[in-house]
């Protein structure tokens, strides 16, 4: 008798059916904007830490940006268009509804400084490091 090794990934077409059941089964209970949590980037030079939210189809006036003390909070809404009511979508992986991301930031943030711009569907914000906060001693060894 030989091993068959079980396959998580099924990758079965799904019947237009079944999209039509998830999307009203899942995507809408309570009758609730779905939520949805854009990939982010973060990454830290001497001078600055950068996050980047990939959150294409949206505008600059989309986002809310809230520096509290020691986080910073970054909410918005992607809107899905209905001016184009001649498609019939058979398919939708977009994400679209309201989205809230929050991250705690270290002490050395300089928050007079912080910059956030949007381009080609990524939101980039900026974090300068204060340098009077960033102390860098080096200890001699006796």
């Amino acid at each position: 008798m030989g091993l068959i090794r079980y396959n998580t990934n099924d990758y079965r077409p799904t019947s237009f059916r079944s999209m039509v059941d998830r999307l009203f089964n899942d995507e809408f209970v309570g009758g609730s904007m779905p939520t949805f949590s854009p990939k982010v980037d973060i990454a830290e030079s001497d001078k600055e830490f950068e996050i980047q939210l990939h959150v294409p189809g949206m505008k600059k006036g989309d986002f809310n940006i809230d520096l509290n003390d020691d986080q910073i909070t970054i909410s918005g809404e992607r809107k899905i268009e209905n001016e184009k009511k001649e498609k019939n979508f058979h398919s939708v992986e977009s994400y679209y509804g309201t989205f809230n991301r929050t991250f705690y930031l270290p002490d050395v943030i300089n928050k007079d400084k912080v910059d956030a711009t949007y381009q080609d569907g990524i939101l980039t914000i900026v974090l300068p490091k204060d340098e009077k906060k960033t102390t860098k001693k080096q200890i001699a060894v006796k």
